[in-house]
């Protein structure tokens, strides 16, 4: 399956062309190249090689497997699943969600104002409900994570779907929370409408 390359200042991001549309970050850092949840895409990567050297694989979300492990093996670089800090880096890491089955981090880059989410906050359908840019997983909506609040973003890359980037960003993420319970009634009506077409 073919994936979606969006290049970017902060890097590269590629979403992969099927029904979850998972997406995958390359974050340059002063020549150095971090991956985020990657799934392994021959197009993509050679992409990223142009981005600089290889630094890490960084694993946001406990199932959020992908290839990342393979991958770090491959480019000899360390595999960080669920990290408190990614040494040599200036990203912050954001504990999201901490339950039992749920485990996830985001990653916070100050300067650059990017936030990077893993799985409760995406720019998918299924999680936009095609009613805002970004929205919260349908899963946590009744009882959001208050963690990624505090940010204004000016790049929001999410696990699933395109990245946001200027004012979008900001929005997007403004309008997930927003939007959380309020969409509650629209996110049944879609629960039941793929009930009934399968």
């Amino acid at each position: 399956m073919p994936a979606r390359l969006d290049h970017h200042s902060l890097g590269l991001s590629w979403t992969l062309d099927e029904p979850m549309a998972r997406t995958s970050h390359a974050l340059a850092v002063d020549g150095r190249v971090w991956l985020i949840d990657p799934v392994d895409d021959a197009e993509a990567l050679r992409a990223v090689e142009a981005l600089g050297a290889p630094a890490g694989v960084i694993q946001l979300l406990d199932r959020h497997a992908r290839d990342g492990a393979a991958l770090a093996a491959r480019l000899r670089v360390p595999h960080l699943h669920l990290p408190a800090t990614v040494p040599d880096a200036p990203f912050e890491v954001v504990r999201v969600v901490d339950v039992p089955r749920w485990r996830e981090r985001a990653l916070w880059w100050p300067a650059r104002r990017a936030l990077v989410v893993a799985e409760a906050v995406g720019t998918h359908p299924f999680d936009t409900l095609g009613a805002a840019p970004a929205g919260v997983h349908p899963l946590l909506r009744l009882f959001p994570p208050g963690a990624l609040r505090r940010f204004t973003p000016e790049h929001l890359l999410p696990g699933h779907g395109a990245p946001l980037h200027g004012p979008a960003a900001a929005e997007g993420l403004r309008a997930a929370y927003a939007r959380s319970r309020r969409d509650l009634p629209r996110l049944a009506r879609a629960v039941v409408r793929m009930a009934r077409s399968r």
